[in-house]
């Protein structure tokens, strides 16, 4: 028997969470301070912090700027195996009085109304809404899109400077994914033009005492009242896309007032604000490997196996969205009690070198590539195929047609988005030379 194994404590552990190399926090009369995931330092770069916890062990106790201390899942194999764990839950139900003391950071009434959607639901209801989506995001419907997505991303790039620069954030990434989405689940382009942007901050955390909790409370009042403009023009107008008939749905019965109003909130801003942010993302890495954005811009054809490495390298859904465990369990050799907060870090699982060779290296041409950037399980992401087109077309036009793409600034200076759950810019200036037809 070891030191380590007659001793727990003696065992090595991480400097920032205490845990030992299997994970497990040693037993102390005064458990080790959850380590802070917050500020801007972390959220510029997080990486370093995420080397550190997953060398140590899979399971970490962590504090997000909500104050809620949750349990962050880092290594590879242990967040897949995590992402399709029967026992974790999704439905806020199964959080217990100190997760919901904390982290239900949607006021009511909105949390009921607008939080009951699919990320938010175990089987079997979980399945039942699901089916509801799958063939507007099918493959083989984005492929027949593609031509339309083209057009969007050129006619953009047409509005940009003809030469110069721009702000690639306010001139492009924030306004295609959107103009994408309306096509694909059938928003009217006269509710489209109504849609305001800052209201997808509202998956940004504010506490009740935040003095930002105003202007967020009204946030969500405004997307409160669209969607439901959204949904009345649906009944009125009825058609065959994918908001007719989540709307028909609702009215034959199939889903409940809450749960269609959840699924139009979820689409208006999951479905668009984490391709703008993944866009922005993409674009920063490879500012940064300029070989790496000339080998593409002169190779069109690696594009797909790229964007699956800038998925992996650099993943704008940081972290996935709370899991829960019904009773105090054995997970990954840490007891975690019932009903607190479960979070996979799937930025720490795309650089796990036990299962990514050079984990750290930006390589366009790395295959095979298992990244989690779209998740894993029955949650992985019924919007992937459309995403992968998104950013395959995105980028292929503007390494085409604004030659000379380079950082107009300082990128150590951009300002990183401070949402707990995502990575990504809200300004990425840049210069390029003469803009190409």
């Amino acid at each position: 028997m070891t030191p380590a194994e007659a001793d727990p404590a003696a065992a090595p552990r991480c400097p920032v969470t205490g845990a030992t190399p299997s994970g497990a926090v040693p037993s102390q009369s005064t458990p080790p301070e959850p380590t802070p995931l917050l500020g801007a330092a972390y959220k510029r770069d997080p990486y370093d912090l995420y080397r550190t916890m997953r060398e140590a062990g899979p399971v970490h106790r962590v504090r997000f700027p909500s104050g809620i201390a949750a349990w962050l899942v880092t290594g590879h194999e242990a967040a897949q195996q995590t992402l399709s764990d029967p026992r974790l839950g999704k439905n806020h139900a199964l959080g217990n009085d100190y997760w919901r003391s904390l982290a239900s950071i949607m006021p009511e009434p909105q949390h009921s109304q607008l939080q009951v959607h699919l990320l938010h639901q175990d089987p079997p209801r979980h399945t039942a809404l699901r089916r509801l989506v799958l063939d507007a995001f099918a493959p083989r419907r984005v492929e027949e899109l593609r031509p339309r997505f083209q057009e969007l991303a050129d006619t953009l790039v047409d509005a940009l400077p003809s030469a110069g620069g721009a702000d690639l954030v306010a001139g492009f990434a924030a306004h295609y994914p959107f103009q994408v989405l309306a096509e694909v689940i059938g928003l009217p382009p006269r509710l489209a033009a109504r849609f305001d942007r800052d209201w997808g901050k509202v998956v940004q955390p504010v506490g009740p005492d935040d003095p930002g909790r105003p202007a967020y409370e009204g946030r969500l009042r405004g997307l409160q009242a669209y969607i439901a403009d959204v949904v009345a023009d649906k009944r009125e107008h009825r058609s065959a896309d994918l908001l007719g008939r989540l709307v028909l749905a609702q009215q034959q019965g199939e889903l409940t007032k809450e749960e269609l109003d959840s699924m139009v909130f979820q689409l208006l801003v999951a479905g668009q604000e984490p391709v703008t942010n993944q866009l922005t993302t993409m674009l920063v890495t490879l500012l940064r490997h300029p070989g790496q954005l000339a080998k593409l811009r002169e190779e069109p054809a690696l594009m797909p196996r790229a964007i699956e490495e800038l998925l992996r390298y650099d993943s704008a859904f940081e972290l996935t969205t709370w899991r829960f465990l019904a009773a105090d369990s054995d997970l990954h050799g840490t007891r975690v009690p019932a009903g607190d907060s479960v979070i996979v870090s799937l930025c720490a699982a795309n650089r796990d070198p036990a299962r990514f060779p050079d984990a750290d290296t930006l390589d366009l041409a790395r295959t095979p590539n298992s990244h989690l950037a779209f998740g894993h399980g029955i949650h992985f992401c019924p919007g992937a195929a459309l995403a992968r087109a998104e950013l395959q077309i995105a980028l292929g036009t503007l390494l085409t047609r604004l030659p000379g793409l380079r950082p107009a600034g300082d990128l150590d200076e951009l300002a990183w988005i401070p949402a707990v759950l995502a990575r990504g810019v809200n300004e990425l200036p840049v210069a390029y030379d003469e803009r190409r037809a």
